[in-house]
């Protein structure tokens, strides 16, 4: 019987299985796919979780093989907030496709002893762990639900999900562009819709979206490549040369929050704790630091360093962080879905605000790039020089508490 077992291999389900590992704890992660989806709902890693990868020592490849965008945007504002002014070694985000993310993440895991069993569908829990579709049960002494806003072990464990419903829907289209925009990038919004593009790699480029017509509550039907190109070209005055799509797809802006997450045995991390519109690209960030607080609490617990009680500092401090992603995602796709000439005036008052009001700025990307998240015992320690002339983040690589001239560091970077 393994201490946990982890039901979702997606960035939080890995990442948490390799943070398990690294406390010593024994780890079995789940994954009903056979193979992992080339289809990469994820893109943006932003600046705190470079610093958490950094802390860990395995910063190099995603900085090595990823675009790096030095500014970020509230809902879609044309005026981009820059990052440059943030007290981080990585004043920027980074373009990585989920899918190479996932790939990196697992081979961490699986270096750090982790087993991970793709093809396994779990429909329940049973004798302390779960069960699977085939009847056998994988037992474990803690179970973490990291298998999305559909999840499974949410659902068995009882944990309710209130929210809203969908009531507006957005697009993506993975295309290739004949005649992409000045240096990939474009920003476009007015009254008929909005439209960002990022160049990914392999000569692709991502459309994101949303148009007037795509409000109510009742599911537009698929995204067609001829619907994708007529929308564009309403919203830019072209279609970009659009063709060979990889992946088109929808999404809404139902919006939900684990009621807790931690009941019993059983915990939920990532976006099977909440649920929102993914704009600013935050969402996997927010998964991976729900597990990089939970796993070496967890792991402190099952191998006896801490008492139980630890774990329930987890909800007590990721749960506000949910929150308030929750409260910003939807101010933000209120400005992305301002479509009306009043709308459109205070997108344009906040455009210039950002622009004209560098602490507003300033406070609007801590938000984005997780740099400001403090909880009750302390905030985060940036990269601080130490008297021995190593740095924070490389101390804490080995996932142990550090003693700094701040304070006591924890493993996951806030102070004691």
């Amino acid at each position: 019987m393994d201490d946990v077992v982890i039901v979702g291999a997606g960035p939080t389900g890995l990442w948490l299985a390799g943070e398990l590992r690294l406390g010593g704890a024994s780890v079995t992660v789940l994954e009903e796919r056979e193979t992992r989806d080339p289809n990469s709902k994820a893109l943006t890693i932003h600046p705190r979780t470079v610093e958490i990868f950094d802390c860990r020592g395995v910063a190099e490849p995603f900085l090595a093989e990823a675009l790096r965008i030095p500014n970020g945007h509230f809902g879609g504002l044309p005026d981009r907030m820059d990052f440059s002014v943030l007290d981080t070694p990585y004043p920027f985000t980074l373009a990585l496709l989920q899918a190479r993310t996932e790939e990196l993440l697992e081979a961490r895991a699986e270096g750090l002893g982790a087993t991970i069993r793709r093809g396994s569908r779990v429909t329940g829990l049973a004798g302390g762990g779960v069960e699977l579709a085939d009847g056998t049960v994988v037992e474990a002494r803690y179970v973490v639900g990291c298998d999305g806003t559909r999840s499974t072990v949410r659902a068995a464990a009882g944990i309710a999900f209130p929210g809203t419903d969908a009531t507006t829907w957005g697009w993506l289209g993975d295309v290739v562009l004949d005649f992409p925009p000045g240096r990939g990038f474009a920003n476009l919004a007015g009254a008929g819709g909005g439209l960002m593009i990022v160049p990914l790699p392999g000569g692709i480029h991502r459309l994101v979206g949303g148009d007037p017509g795509s409000d109510g509550a009742a599911w537009p039907g698929e995204l067609t490549l001829e619907e994708l190109r007529a929308t564009v070209h309403r919203i830019a005055g072209t279609d970009f040369g659009m063709r060979d799509p990889i992946w088109l797809s929808r999404f809404g802006n139902a919006t939900r929050q684990a009621a807790t997450y931690r009941k019993g045995n059983v915990l939920l991390a990532g976006d099977a704790a909440h649920m929102h519109f993914p704009t600013g690209g935050v969402g996997m960030n927010v998964g991976i630091q729900d597990a990089h607080n939970l796993g070496w609490k967890l792991a402190a617990v099952v191998t006896g360093r801490a008492e139980e009680t630890l774990l329930d500092t987890y909800h007590e401090e990721r749960h506000p962080v949910g929150a308030d992603l929750l409260r910003h995602t939807r101010a933000q796709t209120a400005l992305i879905t301002a479509y009306s000439p009043e709308g459109q005036a205070l997108r344009a008052v906040l455009s210039e605000l950002i622009a004209t009001a560098p602490d507003m700025s300033r406070a609007l990307a801590e938000r984005l790039s997780g740099l400001s998240v403090t909880y009750a015992t302390g905030r985060r320690v940036p990269n601080l020089r130490l008297p021995d002339g190593g740095t924070l983040f490389e101390r804490l690589r080995t996932g142990g508490h550090v003693a700094t001239e701040a304070g006591l560091v924890r493993p996951d970077g806030h102070l004691a």
